[in-house]
């Protein structure tokens, strides 16, 4: 559930990307480049659809490439500060299409010289094993997410 304060339903993770701040930022919220990173490894995402304002709609499918199961997950921007903070709802479709349980991502973009500081807090999550689970899959897309980086500099 949204907005729950137990410690061990939040996620936190803090990266720094040798890269400036605003290149960071894009990487979040251009589709083309959220596809080339999104997912834990051995995913791939093949599908990334983000209408990235206020109120607007995302979505996503990941793809294992070990045996092609895909997993869906969706979410509504919440929060647009350029280049500084995306917020935004997240939840894994369930079996039938819909959203499972909410949860609700802050993710703060700080300077630090030529590199950018990244604060990602996920709450809301079920237990103390999902936010282990959101932990290890995260840091995957984050490790991504700096190889990509490195590429777009």
């Amino acid at each position: 559930m949204v907005g729950d304060v137990d410690p061990d339903r939040i996620l936190t993770i803090e990266r720094v990307f040798a890269a400036p701040r605003d290149l960071v930022f894009r990487a979040w919220t251009d589709p083309g480049q959220l596809a080339r990173w999104w997912g834990p490894k051995g995913f791939t995402a093949p599908s990334v659809t983000a209408n990235v304002t206020e109120g607007g709609r995302w979505r996503t499918c990941i793809r294992s490439a070990a045996d092609g199961v895909e997993y869906w997950a969706q979410g509504v921007y919440r929060e647009i500060v350029e280049p500084e903070r995306l917020k935004f709802t997240f939840a894994w479709d369930a079996d039938d299409g819909t959203p499972g349980n909410e949860t609700l991502i802050t993710v703060t973009f700080t300077e630090q010289d030529d590199n950018t500081l990244m604060d990602f807090r996920q709450e809301g999550l079920l237990s103390a094993e999902d936010r282990d689970s959101h932990h290890g899959g995260w840091s995957e897309c984050f490790d991504d997410l700096t190889a990509h980086l490195s590429r777009e500099r």
